[in-house]
């Protein structure tokens, strides 16, 4: 089974336990939801009309880091962990895989360094093993380690759920790039149009030449 389809099946499970239960019964989907290995996308479940309730209310905390592991990263928990719950070693381990997720979009070389700070790592053997243990070879990333430029080369990474206003920005920038496809477009086809003007002139200058060439060649004839 691929990535894709497991996370379908996923998404469609938490949804479905999501849209059963209320208030601070949510707490424990939501913990499941976010500490399992092979899920990363909350949007769904985010969108569950039993979970959107929960804001304003005493158990708002639990939409808080349900939206935290939608769009957040492991230095957003950090600065907010005063008021989030305390979070188990699984979740700690997806917020820093959706932490890479989260620099891959904006960079396709990782320092080190900057990962190291990210992630709260102390050495590069041991961000090395993160990578290639909870990244690449869960399907989430691929990429090239290079230790003598000390970076990650980035060469895939799952994308993340959309931000509020991420999708009008997408919008626009790919309303931007038709613009200029179109451009291109018009640009390629009256290039290809003056090629075609160019070649009948071409052909109509070698078809004036060989009818003189002719016309020689009978003068030369009738004077012989």
């Amino acid at each position: 089974m691929d990535i894709e389809q497991k996370q379908a099946e996923l998404i469609d499970h938490f949804v479905n336990q999501a849209s059963v239960q209320k208030g601070s019964a949510l707490g424990s989907v939501i913990v499941e939801a976010t500490s399992h290995p092979s899920l990363f996308a909350f949007s769904e479940i985010l969108a569950v009309s039993t979970v959107a309730e929960l804001e304003g209310t005493e158990n708002s905390v639990y939409l808080e880091v349900l939206q935290l592991f939608a769009h957040g990263t492991w230095s957003d928990y950090k600065s907010n962990s005063v008021s989030l719950p305390q979070l188990v070693p699984d979740q700690v381990l997806k917020l820093k895989q959706l932490t890479v997720l989260t620099l891959a979009e904006t960079k396709k070389v990782l320092p080190y360094d900057q990962l190291m700070l990210e992630l709260d790592v102390t050495n590069v053997r041991e961000l090395e093993d993160f990578l290639i243990n909870e990244c690449m070879y869960v399907g989430i990333v691929r990429g090239k380690l290079d230790q003598l430029r000390r970076c990650f080369e980035v060469q895939f990474a799952a994308g993340r759920d959309l931000r509020p206003g991420q999708l009008g920005s997408m919008i626009q920038t790919l309303s931007k790039w038709l613009g200029t496809s179109d451009n291109l477009l018009i640009s390629i086809q009256e290039k290809i149009k003056w090629a075609d003007m160019m070649s009948e002139l071409d052909k109509k200058h070698q078809k004036e030449v060989e009818d003189r060439v002719e016309d020689v060649k009978k003068s030369l004839s009738l004077k012989t």
